[in-house]
């Protein structure tokens, strides 16, 4: 994993999985500009397949197509990093897995693919249940490796802050 973030990280992972454990919940992600990370995370917790079963890397448009279902005028340059993406990510994920609770992210960890309107370090997450989304668009700093981990703390600090409101849906 990543450097300095890597036990902050594992333990939100930790967090995240022992809620879950305990709400007899499950969670599903599908990534793109976090390559898997997320799922390297929650997989790296022990006893993590009582309740992560599924996880994409999405990272091209078709694959978010062909994979989530997302549909193609969503994936247009200007808007595929975006909430309405991130969210239909997640609602994809969690459509195929049949998981509680599912998490998409997208984004451009760089240091090239950036726009004035999208620059550098733009990441889009969203988080699904039945009945329950949410999303936001953070702008991280630093290098490709640092937005990534940066994108990783923020869904598992999103998915941990929910989950500590007790579960909804």
């Amino acid at each position: 994993m990543v450097g300095k973030r890597r036990p902050l990280i594992r333990t939100l992972a930790a967090g995240v999985g022992a809620r879950l454990a305990a709400a007899g919940r499950t969670v599903a992600v599908a990534e793109s500009c976090t390559g898997g990370l997320l799922a390297c995370a929650l997989t790296d917790i022990s006893g993590s397949s009582a309740w992560f079963g599924y996880g994409w890397v999405t990272y091209a448009p078709e694959a978010k197509h062909r994979l989530l279902g997302i549909p193609w005028e969503r994936l247009g340059a200007q808007t595929i990093v975006s909430e309405a993406t991130a969210l239909a990510m997640a609602r994809g994920a969690r459509k195929v897995s049949g998981a509680d609770i599912a998490i998409g992210i997208t984004g451009i960890a760089g240091p090239t693919g950036g726009t004035p309107a999208c620059p550098v370090g733009t990441v889009a997450i969203g988080w699904v249940a039945n009945g329950w989304e949410r999303a936001e668009t953070h702008r991280f700093a630093g290098g490709r490796q640092a937005v990534r981990a940066q994108a990783v703390v923020a869904a598992l600090n999103g998915l941990e802050g929910w989950l500590g409101q007790g579960f909804p849906g």
